[in-house]
This record gives structure tokens, sequence and C-alpha cells, in this order.
């Protein structure tokens, strides 16, 4: 079993980092009529659905009774007819019925619609929530009808926190460098930092700081670009960078942060003229735009435009 199943929290005492968002859904899940309708955003492995899972099992869904649904593979209005039509059930292990929808922004037009009405017209017993890297594409009324948490990365210490805590927990004890390099590599994202931890355990301890350096997959890409844009690297170069990372699926708006991430920890460590022009190009959210919006920032910071 990998490190981020082995060690997913299972209940809100147990999460670490987001506490704004930690204490929201406590005090709401201790309401005497908590809501029905749930949506948390975020990056990708940033712990939105490890949030809603830990929901889903206060409210007291078990078993059969908790249903999870990716949207981004099954979109159309079918799969929220299913739902709906299923709801009207009475539970059979727990005291109420949850859906979780995944990448709930992949839903057609229609299904979407569709969401709505289950929103409006969720029995007494029946809960859904929803998981989304992108806010922005979401009805506003699906939005008006949920209880809406924002999921960020973890800071610096926070996530060496995770680290030294699973690590510990796996009989291991890694050196400063290692967990600060993974840091780096994991762009403070929770499961991508134990995915890499995985990686570095099951290394060669001579080898665990390279290991961790160089990140895992589309990680490590993220890292090349934040670097090959920190070094002024010419365009060739970098639109290689960005080629890769949009084959490998990676998200706009989490590159984005990446890469503010990055340049923050520069100028953090002292005065750095290219880490703050390149901020300057990244501040704006880059939902709208998408991909093309991340390929013209890194034009203009590799022309100075």
């Amino acid at each position: 079993m990998s490190l981020y199943h082995k060690h997913r929290p299972q209940s809100l005492d147990e999460v670490v980092g987001n506490k704004n968002a930690v204490e929201a859904v406590r005090a709401e899940l201790n309401k005497e009529n908590p809501s029905h309708s749930y949506l948390f955003h975020g990056p990708t492995g940033c712990g939105k659905t490890t949030l809603a899972r830990i929901v889903a099992n206060t409210l007291g869904a078990t078993g059969r009774d908790f249903q999870e649904v990716d949207t981004a593979d099954f979109r159309g209005i079918e799969t929220i007819r299913e739902m709906r039509r299923n709801s009207m059930f009475q539970p059979v292990e727990g005291s109420c019925r949850v859906w979780l929808c995944d990448e709930v922004h992949k839903l057609s037009n229609d299904a979407m619609n569709a969401l709505l009405k289950a929103l409006e017209d969720s029995p007494a017993r029946t809960y859904y929530i929803l998981c989304t890297t992108d806010p922005q594409k979401l009805l506003s009324t699906i939005k008006g009808r949920c209880f809406q948490c924002q999921v960020a990365p973890l800071n610096e210490k926070q996530c060496l926190k995770l680290l030294r805590t699973t690590a510990k927990a796996e009989g291991e004890s890694l050196g400063k460098q290692v967990y600060e390099a993974i840091f780096e590599a994991s762009q403070g994202l929770p499961r991508n930092a134990l995915q890499i931890l995985d990686q570095v355990i099951a290394a060669d301890p001579d080898r665990r700081l390279e290991i961790a350096q160089r990140g895992s997959g589309a990680q490590g890409e993220v890292i090349e670009l934040c670097q090959a844009l920190m070094q002024g690297s010419p365009w060739k170069k970098v639109s290689r960078i960005l080629k890769g990372l949009k084959e490998a699926g990676e998200e706009s708006e989490s590159v984005r942060r990446a890469v503010l991430g990055y340049c923050s920890n520069v100028l953090l460590n002292g005065d750095n003229n290219q880490a703050a022009a390149i901020m300057e190009e990244f501040v704006d959210n880059f939902y709208d735009s998408g991909f093309p919006e991340l390929v013209l920032a890194c034009y203009s910071v590799v022309n100075g435009e």
C-alpha cells in the first residue's frame, strides 16, 4: 500500500495544515442541521477528497451508503439521474447516504443542471460532496447551494511535519536536505510529497537526496520549468518543458501556483529581480484561459515583455 493511502487522515484532528478549512468544516458538521451540499476546491493532490471522505464518515455514511463518482469519466446527465434515483432509497448500512463527485467541473451542461436540481431537492438523509480543481467552470447556482471550502497546498513547515511524521511511522529518519528537497519537488501538495517520500524510502540511502531532488513525473518537470525561468533559459528549452507538461495533463493553475511558490521561496532568501518579474506574470489565475495563458506568461518572462 502506498504511503499516501496508508497514512491518509481519518479524522479532522489528523489533517495537517489547512487550519481555516478544517475549522470551518468542523463548525458546519457540529450544527444541528449541517448543509446537505459541500464544495471543496483547490489544486490536484491538496487533500480535497480526503476531507470529503472525513465529512462523509462524520455524517454517518458507511459501506455501500458512500458512493464516489469520477465525473471526469462519467460526465453525462445519466450519471446524475442515477444518483438522484438512488438517493430516494433509505441508507443500507449507515445513517445517511453520501455521493462524492470528483472533478465535478467536467460535467456536461445538462448534467450540471440536473445536479443543481439534485442539490435543491435532496432527501433528508442524502448529502452531496463536490470536489473540483476549477470552480470557475461550475454554475454559480450550484456554488450558491453548497458549503464552500478552499483547500490549499501546505507551507514548508506543515509539509516537513507531514514528511517527518510519516517517515517516523515507517521507521525511517531522513536528513534535513532530503525533506526540503521533497517539499520543493512536491509543490507543497501532500499527495505528491508522500509519493516522492515513498520513492525515497525505497531507494538506497546514498541515492535518497538525488531521488528527492528529481521528484516524480510531472512534478519534476514543473520544478524544471521553475528553474528554467529563473535561469533565463532560451524559449526553445522552456517550450519543450511546457509541451511535456501538456502531454502529461498537468493543470495550468497547479503549475502557476508552483511557480509562484518557488519564486516566493527564492525572494524570501534574498533580493532577486528575476523571481519578482516572474511572479508579476503569474499573479493572476489561469482558470478562464487555461494552458494558453501559461504559455503566454512563460513567453513573456523569457522575452522580458
